[in-house]
């Protein structure tokens, strides 16, 4: 199988399985010198892992990181890092009885006519567990960052789930971890909690849309042609599991603006530096990053492990009814929040890396 790895002066592979005894990541390009520990990479981990409320999958992960290799007396060698998760609270018995069958909105069936084998146990390496290397490689992604561009400040937050959206005038920053959904809007978490109570009490389960916004991104990261910062931003946010929309900027709505509404105008500022008077276009302009706000956003589908039953098929060509028993999360946009703002991470890092090494 290729396509295990992401990104190309910063780049990290990771390996594993859902239910298999560990996953792990190797993370190459890291410049040498740079303080590391599992205490830098940990905390993030801890934001993401599974069973710390009612509202996600009940599965319960420690997520304790070690880093088995390219960081000696507590600082990185230049060489590759390896780092390890080991599985502890796998229940493959769940799975036992669509080990035969397709689960609708998997990708147990295109997988199994792709390869001719697949790992029934949670999805195997298509599972959403493979995210926590994601967030470990986005935590050293964030070393980098701090120590060649300080400042650049990575946050996301969900703004929709299900039919339900916050009000962007009631947006408060310190609101996302007060939560368990992340949510910025204080006055919008009494409505989700009854949503989300009801959808997970019927069994089934609801999507939802996921804000990044990276600041204090220098100008110049980027290349105009097929290395475009928002192509590989689109590309890293599309690889998350259950992903179907990315936007940039005004995104979508910028189709039905016009071309002096969406425009996003320059005056100079009182210390001499061009100021942009909007930011419909992110923070990115012809692939290369303006200096502003880079702001992204995602539409995550509803999780397909539901208890509600689904038409499907099996391996011998029989149509049944599946219904998927098991520990997943009722809206697992929640969850998501961390693996896009590493994914974001580990994609700022990459191209910083590769502009320093072209325009110094």
């Amino acid at each position: 199988m290729s396509g295990n790895g992401f990104g190309h002066t910063f780049r990290f592979t990771t390996f594993g399985e859902s239910h298999g005894p560990a996953i792990g990541c190797v993370i190459d390009g890291v410049p040498p010198l740079l303080k590391l520990s599992e205490a830098d990479i940990q905390p993030w981990l801890d934001q993401r892992k599974p069973g710390q409320n009612r509202f996600t999958t009940q599965r319960q992960e420690a997520d304790q990181v070690r880093i088995l290799s390219g960081v000696f007396d507590g600082v990185t060698t230049g060489t590759s890092i390896g780092l390890l998760i080991e599985n502890t609270d796998q229940r493959s018995k769940d799975y036992g009885d669509i080990k035969d069958t397709f689960r609708p909105g998997h990708a147990d069936w295109v997988y199994e006519q792709k390869y001719g084998i697949r790992d029934y146990r949670g999805g195997g390496r298509s599972s959403a567990r493979e995210t926590a290397m994601r967030v470990a490689a986005g935590a050293v992604a964030r070393v980098v960052l701090d120590a060649l561009a300080p400042g650049i400040v990575i946050r996301g937050a969900l703004v929709q789930m299900g039919p339900n959206a916050i009000d962007p005038g009631r947006w408060d920053w310190d609101q996302r971890q007060a939560n368990p959904f992340w949510c910025p809007d204080a006055e919008t978490v009494p409505e989700w909690e009854k949503f989300l109570d009801g959808v997970r009490k019927a069994g089934s389960s609801t999507g939802g849309v996921v804000e990044v916004v990276a600041s204090g991104v220098p100008v110049g990261l980027g290349a105009p042609v097929y290395d475009k910062l928002d192509a590989d931003l689109a590309k890293a946010m599309m690889s998350i599991n259950a992903v179907k929309g990315v936007e940039i900027g005004a995104g979508f709505l910028a189709a039905s603006l016009s071309g002096e509404d969406n425009a996003d105008e320059m005056r100079m500022g009182p210390d001499g530096r061009v100021q942009f008077l909007s930011n419909n276009a992110g923070g990115i302009l012809g692939g290369i990053s303006t200096g502003q706000d880079i702001v992204l956003r995602m539409a995550i589908k509803p999780t397909s492990s539901i208890l509600i039953p689904k038409k499907s098929v099996d391996r011998g060509g029989h149509e049944i009814e599946v219904i998927t028993k098991g520990r997943h999360d009722p809206c697992v946009a929640i969850r998501a929040v961390p693996v896009a703002e590493a994914m974001m991470a580990v994609t700022l890092a990459d191209h910083l890396l590769r502009h320093r090494a072209q325009c110094g």
